[in-house]
Order: structure tokens, then C-alpha cells, then sequence
């Protein structure tokens, strides 16, 4: 079974439907107790840094899921939920993460080196580059186009956790993982066969099938 936290930010709806078609349990649940019996956790988000850790900080979430992670259980991070894996944001001011893994989330400069316009926030398909093909949680998983909502991306990170990345103006980590820490930028329950292998694959680390 899956936990999906529910903090009052995520995209709860389309994630536990997408474990419902890959016919995984999962529990959505702000609730600690309940949460400590799943296998894996899914952290999804939608919205502002600083909001998400301020509520996971006051409902005592935060602390329960550094505690899951120390103790080897596999963690999720979908959209803003893989952002705040990192050390830091500077939305709406610098605010600190859960510190999972080295980086910082930053906005889309809106315009690029040559000086010219685009939109913040970016919302698209773009295709990802696979820099560790070999990791279980792209097992069979297509190097294709998968869905992006943000405003913000995560710069100066140690490139060793960068599982894929995509490229819109700056390079864009897209996946990243590291130990028992796995993170998307995009939606994979909304991208399609892609994104589902994803979340089939990391279903499967939970359950200890890959490694």
C-alpha cells in the first residue's frame, strides 16, 4: 500500500486515480497513524513553497516523513511535492526544505539569454533525457513527452541525482532520486503511458520488486 499525503496542496484527485488504474491500495490520508502503515509515500503539491512547508511543518508531517525516509521507506515527490525534497526556495522569500537532496528551487527567468519573452508559469510537453537509464524507477520507461506545470525548477543541484532532465530555456531536472528519495517535476499521472510506467515502477521499489 501507498500513502499519499494529503497537506491540502496536492493533486490528489488525478494521483489516486492513477494508482486506482494500476489497481496498487493506496491510502490518501493526512493521518500519521495511518500513513505509518503504508509501504511508500507519494508527496504531491501544487502551489507556493513557503505555504506547503509552513503546513507540513504545524501538522507535524514534516518530522514524520524525515523519520520514514531515515528509516529507508520510499518517498515520492510529485511537482511542488519533489521541490521541497530539496534544501531551499526562493518563492515568496527563502524558505527551507525537507533537505532530502542539494539544491534550490528558482523561478523561470522569463526571458531568455537572447533577450527574448516567454511565459511563467511553463505549461507543456516536453520530452525528457534520460541521463541514467539504467535506474529501476525508468524501468521501460520512454525517453518521451510528459506534462509540466511550474514556475520553478531546482538549480545547483548535484547532478549524480538527476535521473533525467528537460530542456525549455535552462535545463530542467525532471527526475531525480537518490536512495530511497525519488522526486518528478512533471505530472506523471497526467502524461499519459509515460507517466504511469513511472508510478508502475515506483510502486514496484516499494513493494521490493526493483532495486
Amino acid at each position: 500500500m501507498i500513502g499519499i499525503i494529503d497537506y491540502g496542496m496536492g493533486n490528489l484527485y488525478s494521483v489516486s486515480k492513477a494508482l486506482e488504474r494500476l489497481d496498487y491500495d493506496y491510502v490518501l490520508t493526512d493521518n500519521i497513524e495511518k500513513l505509518k502503515e503504508a509501504k511508500g509515500l507519494i508527496l504531491p503539491g501544487v502551489g507556493s513553497f513557503r505555504d506547503a512547508m509552513s503546513i507540513l511543518r504545524e501538522t507535524k508531517l514534516a518530522q514524520y516523513i524525515e523519520a520514514e525516509v531515515e528509516s529507508g521507506k520510499p518517498l515520492l515527490g510529485i511537482c511542488l511535492g519533489m521541490q521541497l525534497l530539496f534544501e531551499e526556495s526562493e518563492e515568496n522569500g527563502v524558505t527551507e526544505g525537507l533537505s532530502f537532496l542539494k539544491g534550490r528551487a528558482v523561478r523561470f527567468a522569463g526571458v531568455t539569454d537572447e533577450g527574448k519573452r516567454y511565459k511563467v508559469p511553463h505549461m507543456g510537453w516536453n520530452k525528457l533525457e534520460f541521463h541514467h537509464e539504467n535506474h529501476p524507477l525508468l524501468d521501460d520507461v520512454a525517453q518521451d513527452h510528459v506534462y509540466f506545470v511550474h514556475s520553478y525548477f531546482i538549480d545547483q543541484t548535484n547532478k549524480d541525482v538527476v535521473l533525467a532532465s528537460s530542456t525549455y530555456d535552462v535545463d530542467v531536472p525532471a527526475v531525480v532520486g537518490k536512495g530511497n528519495v525519488f522526486g518528478t517535476q512533471f505530472h506523471p499521472e497526467k502524461s499519459s503511458e509515460i507517466g504511469m510506467s513511472i508510478l508502475k515502477n515506483f510502486a514496484a521499489i516499494v513493494e521490493g520488486e526493483k532495486s
